[in-house]
């Protein structure tokens, strides 16, 4: 069992014998006194903390950015970690000259965040247009509110590296199956099999997929992880498999690499993940993750419940399926048992006759809370409607479907009578909370519209609706 933190550094081979819960946030700070990366709110939510991780894809290193406030010293553990300072090797980063020619620097607080972003975004996408350059930027808030020379910068950047070690270079330095310091222990299992050995002897140890939820935690209430059995190596977990029906999703697949795989069937799914995820938060948070914390506020959720989706429970006793709507019980309680782990989700491809819409509804339309989220699925035929699938997120203790507002669907011409009783129905089938989001009454009426909003969008209406 090592007792160090093995990775590159802006391309440096480096070991730090620290816990391995510490904040990259923080260990970036103090020991090596790389402070370009900066703490703003502590919640993965402004960008200041952006750093660059990359791992090795084929012949080459990817790189994404990370919120560095939420990400654990131990989820770095064989990779290589970009700060801001990393990216000038003589020269100047080419996204680096263009904020500085184009006069696009604000006040300093957030931009070393944005040249980070953008440096990621170059490297992955030569010749970026406007609508990615706003989903690269989306996490980072810009205080001075410059975004529009900002945008202009990087419109001029076509393609650049990253500085960092070569491809090779990471066959020398994997992951370790274990780092324990200063009584905090990390394992990273890269079976299912050692995993779920780990999950029968260690059953109070932290599960860990991207840490988005958790890792604010640990950033801004200073919670300790003891113990900690991180996901991210799993091979099973992280796998993509498709059959003629069925998209499956390891628990540990990011929401970037959901995006990536189900925009093509689902782009209404596709608009709502870029929604409740900036591309730092997409690239490390997990399905099974977003499933697994069982907020009712949580955006995954009722858009999967009203696609059918099927959950995977394994241990060591086996393996169990269930529909994604059985799993959740009540408030942030789920039918996973103390040994088992989520090591799946199933969801079915689009079928014939089929129109699948999900709307957020949240103050904020990029990377806030929801106040009510609502997926809506339904199937016709000669213009009838035969199957309704309908859920909603914010609305209960869990994320429900609303079956008798299902009910009010099937058999009808999908009109304005069929919609005015599912709305009624939906009405009817929830108590929601009040809250600083919104009122119970506040919650019932959107719930109620987003019914109409659903039939006017398949029938073809054009509705733009931003964050209410």
């Amino acid at each position: 069992m090592s007792q160090t933190i093995k990775f590159f550094l802006n391309g440096q081979k480096q070991q730090a014998s620290v816990r391995p819960d510490m904040t990259v946030l923080g260990w970036l700070r103090s020991a090596p006194r790389l402070t370009g990366t900066k703490e703003g709110c502590a919640e993965g939510d402004c960008g200041a903390c952006s750093v660059l991780i990359g791992d090795p894809a084929g012949d080459s290193v990817h790189y994404h950015a990370a919120n560095s406030c939420i990400l654990a010293m131990g989820q770095i553990d064989g990779r290589a970690l970009v700060t801001v300072e990393g990216l000038k090797t003589g020269d100047l980063h080419p996204v680096q000259a263009a904020m500085a020619e184009n006069g696009s620097s604000q006040c300093g607080f957030c931009t070393p965040g944005i040249v980070i972003s953008l440096a990621g975004l170059a490297a992955s996408t030569a010749h970026p247009d406007d609508h990615e350059i706003h989903d690269a930027l989306a996490g980072n808030l810009c205080r001075c509110t410059g975004y529009r020379p900002i945008v202009e910068a990087a419109r001029k950047v076509t393609g650049a590296a990253i500085p960092g070690p070569e491809v090779t270079a990471f066959a020398r330095m994997e992951p370790q199956k274990a780092i324990t310091a200063g009584g905090s222990t990390f394992h990273q299992p890269q079976t299912l099999a050692e995993l779920l050995q780990l999950r029968k002897d260690r059953p109070d140890a932290l599960l860990l997929g991207g840490g988005t939820d958790l890792g604010v935690a640990l950033a801004d209430y200073h919670a300790d992880w003891d113990e900690v059995i991180s996901l991210a190596h799993v091979r099973e977990m992280r796998a993509i498999g498709e059959t003629g029906n069925h998209l499956s999703f390891g628990a540990a697949v990011t929401w970037e690499e959901v995006l990536a795989r189900a925009a093509g069937s689902y782009p209404s799914f596709a608009t709502l993940i870029r929604r409740f995820g900036s591309t730092q938060i997409r690239s490390m948070g997990t399905i099974g993750g977003n499933i697994g914390t069982a907020s009712p506020i949580g955006d995954g959720p009722p858009a999967l419940i009203a696609l059918g989706a099927d959950v995977e429970l394994a241990s060591l006793n086996g393996r169990r399926f269930m529909a994604l709507e059985d799993f959740f019980l009540d408030y942030r309680k789920t039918e996973l048992r103390a040994d088992e782990v989520i090591a799946s989700v199933s969801i079915p491809k689009p079928k014939p006759g089929q129109d699948f819409r999900v709307y957020k509804i949240s103050k904020r339309y990029d990377q806030d809370i929801s106040t009510v989220c609502a997926a809506f699925c339904i199937t016709r035929e000669d213009g009838q409607v035969r199957s309704a699938r309908i859920a909603f997120g914010g609305m209960a203790a869990t994320p429900r479907r609303a079956q008798a507002a299902e009910q009010a669907l099937v058999g009808t011409q999908f009109d304005a009578k069929a919609v005015e009783a599912c709305a009624a129905a939906i009405t009817a089938a929830f108590k929601p909370l009040s809250d600083w989001r919104g009122s119970a009454d506040y919650r019932l009426q959107v719930a109620a519209n987003l019914a109409e909003r659903f039939w006017r969008d398949v029938s073809g209406e054009t509705v733009e609706v931003m964050a209410l």
